[in-house]
């Protein structure tokens, strides 16, 4: 374990739990319809996204054992890089599909490397 891998998965952590925390209550065409709150998820995925990609540039062990991290950093890259390209469908299935099980692997992987 490298000496950064516990504040990335912690990065990592708190931007999906913000995520979740912001469309909690919400239905798709809620989410789709606030600028604000979609505008918010973006930045917390750019954040998650980036975070996940130093985690897999400085600790490829730790980073392996994170579900989907190619495709969250893959994501991350056309939400910063091509604003016009986001398909905000497609980011409510990932928050409502798959962000809960990639929130509670960091948390089994902050309390495994001593975060």
């Amino acid at each position: 374990m490298r000496p950064e891998t516990p504040a990335l998965i912690w990065d990592a952590k708190c931007a999906a739990d913000a995520i979740l925390g912001f469309v909690d209550g919400m239905v798709r065409s809620e989410f789709t319809g606030d600028l604000l709150v979609r505008s918010a998820v973006e930045r917390q995925f750019e954040i998650l996204g980036e975070s996940l990609n130093r985690l897999r540039s400085s600790d490829p062990r730790a980073a392996a054992e994170i579900p989907d991290i190619h495709r969250i950093i893959a994501m991350r890259n056309v939400i910063a890089h091509e604003y016009g390209e986001i398909d905000y469908s497609i980011l409510w299935t990932v928050i409502t599909t798959r962000l809960e099980d990639v929130r509670s692997r960091l948390d089994e992987l902050l309390r495994k490397h001593g975060g």
